[in-house]
């Protein structure tokens, strides 16, 4: 298709998105990019498989990834999530068409479940991610030492939320092991058997700023919401009788708070494996990276040589030995989960040259 016409956006020619402002939309995302006359900004706001539901400056509609867009993409983590500012072309008469995904502020990724090795992205251009666990059998130092290293990561600011404290008898005690774990982040405890048991929540919800929602199934992320809210927007499900939660949300959505903002709900997360988050790490574990200085040798392993002070720390009894060890399985898995990337993305590019090369061949024949 021809394209008589590209805008550059800039200071001075970016056309006004008032409508989708409210769903976090800046100008910024278009500073020095061309594009089409004919598209437009979005967000998206929910994903089921292939197909994707956005907000736009005139409402609401689903969209595909165009053809090109799917040809060039390397990466899964390239393909629009929810949260995603993106570029489409309007359609009518049928879903609209994604052509690219604006620069990200922020992003949340994990190691997809499974086997397969893959990257997903969990939220796109969060401001706030709250950490949610329960104060029941849920709760788990080493889980949560896990979540704040990708939220770090992620380019968001985290803030923990400790759900269900009616169910803890010793909550002075568990909220100090997590504030031991947890530096520089603040630290929110909430009930939903109190009218006012969210009201802690409310002042890190802004306009035009976007949260996420991030936990294992049944810690109450979705009763939070609802409490937000004032209505039983989302469903909501008991605990099952080992004390463990069911499934409610299915799916990660965004939706909008009236003068509060936005909130991404996600699917509680039976696993939530590290991808590419040596920053997060080194953010989350700073008491250990500090003492990692003053190890005798500069490539310590941690494990038997001559000075270590990570060691000795444990030995000592000033760092935990479960702490240590969480330490090391994460930075094995991100080590992992990096190799495992760079892979994979060799691979994809072979065969998307021989593709090329097959397709250039079949050409030459006629």
């Amino acid at each position: 298709m021809k394209r008589d016409k590209e805008y550059q956006g800039s200071e001075g020619n970016v056309p006004v998105y008032s409508e989708l402002e409210k769903w976090g939309w800046e100008s910024r995302y278009l500073k020095g990019l061309f594009y089409s006359h004919e598209w437009c900004p979005a967000r998206v706001i929910s994903q089921e498989r292939g197909i994707y539901e956005i907000v736009s400056q005139t409402g609401i509609t689903h969209a595909v990834v165009s053809g090109k867009f799917r040809y060039q993409t390397e990466t899964v983590s390239e393909y629009p999530a929810v949260g995603d500012f993106v570029l489409v072309e309007p359609n009518e008469k049928g879903q609209a068409v994604i052509h690219q995904v604006l620069p990200r502020k922020s992003v949340f990724v994990r190691k997809a479940a499974g086997t397969a090795g893959k990257e997903q992205i969990v939220a796109a251009n969060v401001d706030i991610v709250f950490l949610c666990m329960a104060l029941n059998r849920d709760f788990n130092l080493r889980r949560m030492e896990r979540y704040i290293s990708i939220a770090w990561d992620s380019g968001a600011t985290p803030v923990i939320i400790l759900t269900k404290s009616d169910l803890c008898e010793d909550l002075e005690i568990k909220k100090s092991e997590i504030e031991n774990i947890a530096m520089g982040i603040d630290i929110l405890v909430t009930s939903s058997m109190e009218t006012d048991g969210y009201r802690s929540v409310l002042p890190y919800l802004q306009e035009g700023k976007t949260a996420a929602l991030i936990g294992s199934s049944g810690v109450g992320k979705s009763t939070l919401i609802n409490h937000i809210l004032g209505e039983e927007l989302l469903a909501t499900n008991g605990l099952r009788s080992d004390d463990k939660g069911r499934h409610t949300t299915t799916h990660r959505e965004l939706m909008l708070l009236k003068g509060k903002g936005m909130m991404i709900d996600t699917p509680g997360m039976r696993e939530l494996g590290m991808w590419d988050a040596a920053v997060g790490l080194e953010k989350s574990f700073e008491d250990i990276e500090e003492l990692t200085r003053f190890c005798h040798f500069r490539n310590c392993t941690h494990q038997t040589e001559r000075g270590c002070a990570v060691r000795a720390a444990v030995e000592r009894g000033a760092l935990s030995e479960e702490r240590f060890l969480s330490w090391k399985k994460l930075l094995r898995e991100n080590a992992w989960s990096e190799d495992r990337e760079s892979c994979l993305s060799a691979k994809e590019n072979k065969f998307k040259e021989i593709s090329r090369i097959n397709k250039s061949r079949r050409k030459g024949r006629y």
